[in-house]
């Protein structure tokens, strides 16, 4: 009787926490949905446990960056021998060589104390668009661009209780390009009695729904020769993915070292089974 007694303290402790767990979920999803909608899920090469990125998406995306997002947004993290390590867009070194002499980098000083341009090598950096963060708010009416190099990583958006627990045991990771695309495809008309800032765009996707940073692109704005679609749609697929491997650039080498080794612990754990009733077995016999 005191046994039961003393365990209905604990069954409605148990009961309060798991209700105020789903209360505050509850509320923190709903704080997410009046920042902005809930990105639509897309379908990724690189997501799930076996998941790898795709290289001529990878090659599409660079594209869009390079023409279009390089502009604006710096990559600083992201050197040009990047582009050739296994894993990633597949260019070669001569290749990713020659895409580092297109751009203009910094070095110095020279002979007489002075910094001065020069065509990118290999082994540089990929090199921001404005000299400093000053002069690309001067440039850009006061706002200051991201650095994208892990942007991918940096962004994502919070499901709240009970999502991310079915997350958790998925292993869906794909937030962060989830949310590039959906802001590079959320741009619309305002609703009536949506008051926007000067300057300011309506991106149903967007915290607050207004961003400074207008429509960046448009069907058939970027030229893919490899017959995919020039949409704004397969823009946002081909950069978000892009941009994950700039944030993880080592992820299919890292999924299959994590197979490897969930492989290996399978055999430990049989061999380990294996020895232990060999040496119990002779215990047993013996006594």
């Amino acid at each position: 009787m005191n046994v039961t007694m003393n365990m209905k303290p604990r069954r409605n402790l148990i009961i309060a926490f798991v209700l105020a767990t789903a209360l505050s979920g509850l509320a923190l999803r709903t704080a997410s949905a009046q920042e902005g909608d809930a990105p639509p899920r897309q379908h990724w090469s690189f997501s799930g446990p076996f998941g790898i990125y795709d290289e001529a998406q990878l090659q599409r995306g660079f594209k869009i960056y390079r023409e279009v997002c390089s502009t604006c947004h710096s990559l600083k993290l992201l050197a040009f021998r990047n582009l050739a390590d296994p894993g990633g867009p597949g260019f070669t070194v001569a290749q990713a060589a020659a895409i580092a002499a297109t751009f203009q980098v910094t070095a110095g000083p020279n002979d007489q104390g002075q910094m001065y341009q020069r065509p990118g090598g290999i082994a540089d950096y990929f090199p921001p668009p404005f000299p400093n963060d000053q002069a690309a708010r001067a440039a850009l009416g006061g706002k200051l661009p991201p650095d994208m190099s892990v942007l991918a990583k940096a962004r994502g958006y919070e499901w709240g209780f009970p999502k991310f627990i079915f997350d958790a045991f998925t292993m869906y990771q794909e937030d962060g390009p989830d949310y590039i695309h959906a802001i590079i495809t959320g741009y619309e008309k305002p609703p009536a009695g949506f008051s926007l800032p000067p300057g300011g765009q309506y991106d149903k996707y967007f915290p607050g729904h207004a961003i400074g940073m207008p429509q960046p692109l448009n069907d058939g704005q970027v030229e893919y020769t490899d017959g995919t679609p020039a949409t704004v749609d397969q823009y946002g697929r081909d950069v978000a993915a892009f941009l994950m491997w700039a944030a993880e650039p080592t992820l299919d080498a890292r999924k299959k070292l994590g197979f490897q080794v969930f492989l290996f612990l399978i055999v430990l754990t049989g061999l380990l089974y294996f020895t232990k009733k060999r040496v119990w077995h002779a215990v047993h016999h013996h006594t």
